[in-house]
């Protein structure tokens, strides 16, 4: 019985009978990643319609790692993915007013306290929005 594996070619060895490349066999994730590059090396203009179904048909029945790694030997290197994108810090400056302002209200004490602490509060946002408008960021400088 034919499999499909029965007419892949040997791996290329060294003098040594050693495999070049990774001896690691291949997995779907990687033969699906090795397809959507090549796909998008047609995208691009660097491989026509008929070589790209050709490798692509190869990448599908590739078995170990240098033969996905042979179908892009010719092409660059994809590009890094994009940065995750920055946390949000959670909103603090406003938090602490609105707990400072409840505390003000329910506290017993006659002084308004919570106003000094307020006070300072909203110093250091004023400050900190202006420090950050005044700092230029990557694109001030192209």
């Amino acid at each position: 019985m034919d499999t499909p594996h029965a007419h892949a070619p040997a791996p290329a060895t060294r003098a040594t009978g050693q495999p070049i490349g990774n001896p690691q066999r291949a997995s779907d994730t990687d033969r699906e990643n090795t397809a959507a590059r090549l796909r998008d090396a047609v995208g691009e203009g660097r491989l026509t319609l008929a070589e790209a179904d050709e490798r692509i048909a190869a990448a599908y029945t590739a078995v170990h790692h240098h033969d996905l790694a042979a179908l892009t030997a010719d092409l660059p290197a994809p590009p890094p993915p994009p940065a995750a994108a920055a946390r949000r810090r959670p909103p603090v400056p406003q938090v602490l007013l609105l707990v400072l302002a409840v505390a003000w209200i329910a506290s017993p004490l006659p002084f308004p306290w919570p106003l000094l602490l307020l006070a300072v509060v909203v110093h250091r946002v004023v400050r900190a929005r202006r420090e950050r408008r005044a700092v230029p960021g990557p694109a001030a400088h192209a």
